[in-house]
């Protein structure tokens, strides 16, 4: 059976930093895509959004992350 090398220390300190920077950049594209799309997000809880608020925030989210890949390549 193969070995796994777990991460310890200083690497797995910085991958949880990342995941953590990840996860609020994440958070901040949702927030501004409901507010293009004239939704209001709670901090807790989304159940009250309809399929169609949820899908257009959606949509927002993967062309923002799509015009920002596509700037980071030029």
């Amino acid at each position: 059976m193969p070995k796994t090398s777990k991460k310890s220390g200083p690497a797995k300190k910085s991958a949880s930093q990342s995941q953590a920077k990840g996860k609020q950049k994440l958070s901040q594209i949702k927030q501004d895509a409901a507010n293009a799309v004239g939704v209001t997000l709670r901090q807790d809880d989304n159940g009250h959004l309809t399929s169609r608020q949820a899908g257009a925030i959606g949509g927002q989210m993967v062309k923002k992350m799509i015009e920002s890949y596509e700037q980071g390549k030029k």
